[in-house]
């Protein structure tokens, strides 16, 4: 090829517009889908780590061998304990205390209260329910398995169970408390216990079991 068609070639290519430069308009649209798509998955990551720190204690419960799940106490439920506890003295627990209502009635009463609870949302908003209600003196949480707690201590104790662990139970506080002891079970009884006491009807039904009956009326074996 001569020097003419060369250069003819070359005014040829110059003046053709480049196949591999987008439009500035493509480009910015690009750059704008790109920032949504951070911004999306940014929050999306950031409201499942949220839930994640929320649900993780209400669910973990679930996965160990005995589960003893949350479900709050009905005001006639309360009122049944508090009328099983008429005439007692003594320090009270609630075991597995869950949001602290049982615990703020017992501590309204004139009872020192306290509550073990495994999940610690639920034990930071009871210790925030008793100062609200001005007996955070004598209504005390705690963060702990209530299998790896001793109860000896306790004259008084409620327990919102569920069947599975009932059994098990029993020999625990058949063990550790003391014989003018009471055991309050909400929801479900003692399987092998007779009560003294039974009140209310269906959820409601609260069972009261003296700790002298349990063990046959000879006392501590």
């Amino acid at each position: 090829m001569d020097g003419g068609g060369a250069t003819h070639l070359a005014t040829l290519e110059e003046g053709r517009p480049s196949e591999c430069v987008p439009p500035a308009s493509l480009e910015a649209n690009s750059l704008k889908k790109s920032s949504w798509g951070v911004l999306f998955t940014g929050i999306v990551g950031g409201t499942l780590v949220a839930v994640y720190a929320v649900a993780t204690p209400f669910v973990t419960p679930a996965l160990r061998r005995i589960c003893l799940p949350f479900v709050p106490a009905t005001t006639k439920q309360i009122e049944n304990v508090v009328k099983m506890l008429e005439c007692r003295r003594g320090p009270l627990v609630d075991i597995g205390s869950g949001d602290g209502r049982i615990v703020i009635a017992a501590a309204k009463e004139g009872f020192t209260a306290v509550g073990y609870e495994l999940n610690p949302w639920l034990v930071w908003y009871s210790r925030y329910r008793a100062r609200r209600e001005g007996v955070q003196a004598s209504a005390r949480f705690y963060i702990s398995d209530l299998w790896k707690v001793t109860f000896s201590q306790y004259s008084n104790v409620v327990i919102f169970g569920v069947p599975q662990m009932m059994a098990q139970l029993e020999k625990k506080l058949e063990l550790e408390l003391q014989d003018d002891a009471r055991v309050i079970a909400c929801r479900f009884p003692f399987p092998h216990w007779t009560p003294a006491q039974v009140t209310g009807e269906g959820i409601d039904t609260v069972w009261a079991y003296d700790a002298r009956s349990f063990r046959g009326g000879d006392g501590r074996p």
